[in-house]
């Protein structure tokens, strides 16, 4: 089960990040009834988080709280159902790194919430090799993902 909520008060297209959580999930062989949560809170809420819990001050992109530590299965041995945890997003600050980069504001939702969700698989980005592991892997979702939804567009 994968449950959004919004409390950024920014127009975000919740379905659209469904059909990316449950693609990404699908691709990193994780169960359908794994269970994770996506938060999307204003630039406040996401500054307090992020002091709570990360001792960092201002407002962060993106922060993930694992829950029963899965990790990725295989198309042999998916992982089980389970609790994945919580991914919470701010639409804000993403609004701010799309306008750097040059994109939208939901091409940079879409890569924050595959970002969180690696996360949340135990993918971390601290060594130069684990950053080449994890980016090279959420590029390759989001390929996939804009792939199918194409297709998705064209059926």
């Amino acid at each position: 089960m994968i449950d959004i909520n919004n409390e950024s008060g920014v127009d975000v297209d919740e379905a659209t990040l469904l059909r990316l959580v449950q693609h990404d999930l699908r691709a990193m062989h994780v169960s359908a009834d794994a269970e994770l949560a996506l938060l999307l809170v204003d630039e406040a809420a996401m500054e307090q988080l992020h002091v709570q819990w990360m001792d960092e001050p201002g407002p962060t992109d993106v922060l993930s709280f694992p829950m029963d530590e899965l990790r990725p299965g295989s198309a042999d041995l998916p992982t089980p159902p389970g609790l994945l945890g919580d991914i919470v997003v701010c639409p804000q600050v993403a609004q701010a790194q799309a306008d750097t980069a040059g994109h939208s504001l939901q091409d940079e939702m879409l890569l924050l919430t595959t970002h969180g969700l690696l996360h949340l698989l135990g993918f971390d980005h601290a060594e130069p090799d684990e950053e080449r592991r994890m980016f090279g892997l959420q590029r390759e979702l989001l390929t996939s993902f804009a792939l199918e939804e194409r297709r998705r567009r064209r059926a």
